[in-house]
Parts: structure tokens; C-alpha cells; sequence
């Protein structure tokens, strides 16, 4: 049995600070970048909280890390501004990352992924170029239509719940089905048939 050490105030707290944690270094990683002149996007988690937020708040998920889109000709500035800024750059397993400190899990990470290329050699379509953004407040956001690409190619569980997410808000529906490549189509249509999977 799991023991109950949080309760009342303290679990609130205690989840505030882990959203606080993520969204700290995803400022921190915008900002650096940002005064490093390097294009990034944001994607992944924090990108569908910024577009779920204009249509509901409420319906906005957390998300434990942070995802951006960068040019792979851009890494090895990207590496140089985000180390001088703390973050250490480690490559594991084919993926690309900056850990926020010592002794740290990835999931407490800046993950990468290159635009204009394809995460897995079988992805459909390859990831959008940075210029496929928009800025949403302090972070330069990868766009709404270049987002829901990412998530149909990615397809894991917690991408068709973000997928879900932006259908509930009314953010995507079928008039999407035609402005989509031909192999993703059919991964939107399947959630808008059934989104109780």
C-alpha cells in the first residue's frame, strides 16, 4: 500500500511546485535561446497547454518536461547557450537533451527534436521546420496545424489525449481530415469515430 505523506496544503503545493519547475525552465530555455538568436519552437506538452489554454484553461493538462523544436545545424550554439546557462547537454538512446542541473532524470530535461526531420526512420512525415511557429506570449510556439501533425505522427497514448483535448475544445474537428497528409488523416478520423478508444 502507498503511504499518504501529502495531504491538504502541502500536496497542493507540492504539485504547484512541479508545475512551477516546468514552466521555470521552460522560460529559462526560451530566454536563452531567444538571446542567443537561435529559432526554436515549443512543442510536445507545453505547446498543447498554450493552444488548449485559448479555447478553455480548464481543460489544459500538466506536462513534466520540455519539448523544442530546433534546427540540427543550430545544436551546437544551442549547446554553448544553454550550457553557459547551467543546462549540461547529454545525447542517450537517440535522444537529444540539455538536463536542468546535476544528478538529474530526463524527465527533469529540455528534449530536442530537429525540424525538418523524421524522430523515428518510419515517421510519415518528417517534424516541421521552426518557421512553423508562432510567438504565444514569451515562447516562440510551433503552430496549431504543425502541432497536430507531430501529435498524429507520434501517436502514442498521451498524444491521442492531447489529440482528445484539442477536439473537446473544439480547437480541431473534421474540416481538419483535408488539411492533413494522407497517412495522418485516418489517425484523426479514428479518435473523432471513437474518442473512448
Amino acid at each position: 500500500m502507498i503511504a499518504i505523506n501529502f495531504t491538504d496544503d502541502a500536496l497542493w503545493e507540492r504539485i504547484g511546485g512541479a508545475v512551477e519547475k516546468v514552466k521555470e525552465r521552460l522560460r529559462r530555455t526560451s530566454a536563452i535561446l531567444q538571446d542567443a538568436d537561435i529559432p526554436y519552437a515549443v512543442i510536445g506538452g507545453n505547446a498543447v497547454q498554450a493552444w488548449v489554454a485559448q479555447a478553455n484553461p480548464t481543460a489544459v493538462r500538466i506536462t513534466r518536461d520540455v519539448d523544442i523544436l530546433l534546427r540540427r545545424e543550430d545544436l551546437d550554439a544551442a549547446i554553448t547557450a544553454m550550457e553557459s546557462a547551467g543546462f549540461r547537454y547529454r545525447h542517450v538512446r537517440g535522444i537529444d537533451m540539455f538536463l536542468d542541473g546535476d544528478d538529474v532524470k530526463a524527465r527533469d530535461g529540455v528534449h530536442v527534436i530537429f525540424a525538418g526531420e523524421r524522430v523515428r526512420p518510419d515517421d510519415p512525415v518528417p517534424a516541421p521546420l521552426v518557421t512553423e511557429s508562432t510567438r504565444i506570449g514569451l515562447d516562440q510556439t510551433v503552430s496549431l496545424e504543425a502541432l497536430v501533425r507531430m501529435k498524429l505522427v507520434s501517436n502514442r497514448r498521451k498524444d491521442q489525449m492531447h489529440l482528445l483535448d484539442m477536439i473537446d475544445v473544439e480547437l480541431i474537428d473534421e474540416t481538419w481530415l483535408d488539411r492533413l497528409p494522407p497517412e495522418l488523416a485516418p489517425r484523426l478520423q479514428q479518435l473523432l469515430d471513437d474518442p473512448e478508444g
